[in-house]
């Protein structure tokens, strides 16, 4: 049995990933919701929230069930949060991966690492209240409002996450108009310290093909 913790990316809950949780049965899944993106959080988590917070959010859930020998899953944004904790995760993780997600070196943040598109996007998106932005567009109605402080703040790496044994990323082809990981695509496929897979959906891979990410994390 394999144990997956599962991270949703910007402005998601753990429902992110129901469709591909079905397919992970007979394992021990854990599904998060950041610390701002529950439907009952209230003001003042939102507006607090960075990536700190996130990360601590991954830490307490291996902590408080004394998980060891784990999957640690993010999609998107997650990919900082997932990155920040396992570096801090004192060798409970076994295995990363991301899901057209980003992979920071120290010191980079969502902000930096995203284009001009996603800029763009936060700062007409946080006009409302100025700690949060809004969901872009007009998909699934769950998705709340993400924390501003989250996206901008630096993340600070020991070098520990570097010493996981397996790390997989997922680059989305579907959405070349839009994706800002086509440079780190390039960069993972020239590391041999990862393993890089290529799909033809758009970015919301978990619900575009559910199984594909099911016999990824199985592999």
């Amino acid at each position: 049995m394999t144990t997956f913790v599962l991270v949703p990316g910007g402005w998601k809950g753990s429902w992110a990933y129901e469709a591909v949780v079905p397919f992970l049965e007979g394992h021990e899944v854990h599904a998060l919701t950041l610390t701002g993106l529950a439907p009952d959080d209230d003001e003042t988590a939102v507006a607090t929230a960075n990536l700190d917070t996130h990360a601590d959010d991954v830490l307490r859930l291996l902590e408080r069930a004394d998980l060891t020998d784990v999957t640690l899953v993010g999609h998107s944004y997650a990919g900082m949060v997932i990155t920040a904790a396992a570096d801090r995760a004192a060798g409970r993780i076994s295995r990363m991966v991301h899901l057209d997600a980003f992979v920071p070196r120290d010191s980079e943040s969502w902000w930096s690492l995203v284009n001009d598109y996603f800029r763009n996007l936060t700062i007409e998106g946080s006009t409302t209240s100025g700690y949060a932005v809004r969901p872009p567009g007009n998909g699934d109605p769950r998705r709340r409002p993400h924390p501003l402080a989250s996206f901008m703040q630096e993340i600070r790496l020991t070098g520990k996450v570097d010493e996981i044994r397996r790390r997989d990323f997922v680059y989305c082809e579907g959405w070349a108009d839009q994706t800002p990981f086509a440079g780190l695509h390039t960069r993972l496929r020239a590391d041999p310290a990862w393993q890089v897979h290529e799909v033809p959906t758009g970015h919301n891979v978990m619900n575009e093909a559910p199984q594909f990410v099911a016999d990824l994390l199985l592999s």
